[in-house]
């Protein structure tokens, strides 16, 4: 049996082994009882709502799929016309895990609340089993992807080599551009309904009427709900969907090109795919261990699970290295590249917690500048946010640095996967993350006992943490996976050594430079209209029945999630279109080098912003969280309402424009790998 044939079965193995996974918690979590007869209405308002925005948004993505695979079919010659098929399977694949992983979040919502009352340990269990679900069926359906496209690759091209590296790797590239496609609207999209939605609840609701966050009269509260699964549940799962696509296709493609015998660099090109799988294996053993005692913090638990899993990956990791390719030299450093991808992701995360987290010194100092006022809030979380840039990007830099010194470019691409590895485990806790916070606004909203909404809000405390980790976790992988797709694209299309003074290719890096700030402008201006139209129907409904208040009437939870989709829908259209066109009009007018200089400029401005605004965001987030808790005179006083300024302030910082930069500079790297081809023939390289 040749090594793709058994490649596939190994592939399939693992996303048959992934997909069975989720698909056994699911009904495990729809067989949890939600008893209390108000949880379950406030429960399906907030599920309804979110599953009615995913449908509305995917109807009018449609029309933009139906016309990129058109393109992809008439554009390319020859067997490269096949592009389009694997760009719609990679946005159904997309899309279908977004609407998987929304249709479980808020299932266990509600249900976390319902354990509750049983204590910590049965709410920890639905609400990590919800976020696993998540994260097995990222893994899964990508895995499902590749094994579909390489079947079909296989029957239609032959198993050679030549067909591998000439052929259906080109072909593949259109997968992770239908990944990044929908990543981006899906974050762009629910980042604009999320913090709409929040903006709007905040500062009607909390500093203007003077009621709890989470009311059930606060108009505005059902939306803001469904906006976290929107945003932190769909839009981060699509995202880690693209980085982990993008990186395993990035190291397929470098792999064909490190010098050696036929059959090495197809194992190469193979091995990307099996280091995932073991990977899957590892954040299945790895889940076991989420386990928490009566007493212990949930945040204990879930690390055991995080550090469990990637110890097991890296021995998984060692082995395949060791029997796959070690009858060649360089497989020790191969080993090591793909353990200091390990390393990064974590170190990234932890440096991160320490400017965003409850109780450190950044955060600290954040909540003291609260109590001058609003002013001294904001200049204090920029400056926070500012500085907390430089650190990751040292370990991004020694990260490169290292892993090229050990293996070249495929170092790299190895790294990046390896910081992706546990994909399944790592984004489990982070979709757990909304499902906890959710729980203890249905808690709030249900009116449960006061020890309810202890546990949830422990629950939700972690998994602000874990957002904020989730978050520059996600930066880290995007800028390593850009890296290595834009060192295939530069192999595909033939440039070879980039002039840095060539006018084109300075022309290109300051227009990529400045991408990300227009991007965010469009988002951070479409939050701010939408928040804005949020704000005047709070208002409206507070001043046009005031029972709602008196609790005598029921707020109109309806009409606020209708204008959240509205905007988001459209506000998503315009950032869609500048992040897609960009590369495509450069590489045709400018040239590959100058295409070169615009991924080049977008990449190194964009992940520096991208950190920036989420760590200052969650900053920004968690001080006014700790003033709620009774740090500076506590809630109602001066500081809180100037720690509210900067938490409206940090919301589209953190949950919109930030987060949408990492897709940014993945796709335009991905859109440039897919026309490399077409460039290459255009400009007759």
């Amino acid at each position: 049996m040749d090594t793709l044939s058994w490649t596939l079965l190994f592939v399939a193995g693992g996303s048959l082994l992934a997909l069975g996974y989720a698909a056994l918690k699911t009904k495990w979590i729809f067989r949890q009882r939600v008893e209390n007869p108000k949880l379950a209405q406030i429960g399906g308002f907030v599920s309804d709502g979110a599953m009615a925005f995913l449908t509305r948004e995917y109807k009018v993505l449609i029309p933009f799929v139906v016309i990129v695979a058109a393109f992809l079919a008439i554009a390319n010659q020859g067997a490269l016309k096949f592009q389009a098929v694997a760009f719609v399977v990679g946005a159904t694949a997309s899309a279908l895990a977004g609407f998987i992983g929304m249709k479980v979040a808020t299932a266990a919502n509600s249900r976390t609340t319902q354990a509750a009352q049983g204590g910590l340990i049965p709410a920890l269990k639905v609400a990590f089993s919800g976020g696993s679900v998540m994260g097995m069926s990222v893994v899964g359906l990508s895995m499902l992807g590749f094994c579909i496209l390489l079947f079909l690759g296989r029957l239609r091209f032959g198993s050679s080599f030549e067909s591998l590296s000439g052929t259906i790797l080109p072909v593949i590239t259109g997968f992770s551009l239908g990944a990044s496609s929908m990543a981006l609207f899906a974050r762009v999209g629910g980042g604009i309904f999320t913090k709409a939605a929040d903006v709007g609840a905040d500062l009607v609701g909390k500093v203007e009427a003077g009621i709890p966050e989470d009311d059930h009269r606060n108009p505005a509260t059902i939306a803001d709900n469904v906006g976290d699964n929107v945003g932190d549940v769909a839009g981060m799962g699509a995202d880690l969907f693209e980085s982990y696509v993008g990186s395993i296709i990035g190291a397929m493609v470098l792999g064909a090109s490190v010098a050696g015998s036929e059959a090495y660099r197809t194992t190469l090109v193979m091995f990307p795919l099996i280091l995932a799988v073991a990977g899957i294996l590892a954040a299945m053993i790895g889940v076991l261990f989420v386990r928490v005692k009566e007493g212990q913090s949930p945040q204990a638990a879930l690390n055991k699970g995080t550090f469990g899993a990637a110890g097991i990956a890296a021995v998984f990791s060692f082995l395949l290295c060791r029997f796959l390719l070690g009858g060649n030299e360089g497989w020790l450093a191969i080993f090591f590249s793909s353990v200091l991808g390990m390393v990064a992701g974590t170190l990234i995360g932890m440096i991160t917690e320490h400017y965003t987290g409850t109780g450190t010194r950044p955060v600290i100092k954040i909540v003291k500048a609260c109590e001058t006022g609003p002013a001294t809030t904001l200049i204090s979380g920029m400056g926070v946010g500012m500085v907390s840039a430089f650190p990751p990007i040292i370990i991004i830099v020694a990260a490169i640095l290292s892993s090229e010194a050990l293996s070249g470019l495929y170092g790299i691409a190895i790294a990046a996967l390896g910081m992706l590895m546990t994909l399944g485990i790592q984004l489990a806790v982070d979709a757990y993350g909304p499902i906890a916070d959710n729980a203890g606004g249905l808690a709030e909203m249900s009116e449960f006992p006061p020890e309810v909404r202890e546990i949830t809000d422990e629950l939700d405390a972690v998994g602000n943490t874990t957002a904020a980790i989730g978050k520059g976790f996600a930066i880290g992988s995007a800028a390593l996976t850009a890296i290595i797709l834009f060192s295939a694209f530069q192999k595909q299309v033939g440039v070879g050594v980039i002039n840095l003074v060539d006018p084109k290719v300075v022309s290109g890096v300051l227009l990529g430079a400045v991408l990300p700030y227009l991007f965010s402008s469009m988002a951070m201006n479409a939050v701010g209209e939408a928040a804005f139209d949020m704000i005047k129907e709070v208002r409206r409904q507070f001043r046009e029945n005031p029972g709602i208040l008196k609790e005598t009437a029921q707020p109109d939870y309806k009409k606020c999630v209708d204008i959240s989709t509205a905007s988001a829908l459209k506000g998503m259209i315009i950032p869609g279109v500048v992040a897609v066109l960009t590369p495509v009009l450069v590489g045709f007018i400018g040239g590959p080098a100058m295409l070169a200089g615009t991924l080049i400029g977008v990449t190194a401005s964009g992940v520096v912003l991208a950190i920036f605004m989420s760590n200052a965001g969650g900053a920004w987030d968690n001080a006014k969280k700790m003033i709620e808790g009774g740090a500076s005179q506590g809630k109602g006083s001066e500081a809180h309402k100037a720690a509210v300024v900067g938490d409206t302030v940090g919301d589209p910082f953190k949950d919109t424009a930030g987060p949408s930069l990492n897709i940014l500079i993945k796709l335009m790297a991905v859109i440039s790998l897919v026309i490399a081809p077409m460039l290459k023939n255009f400009w007759g390289l």
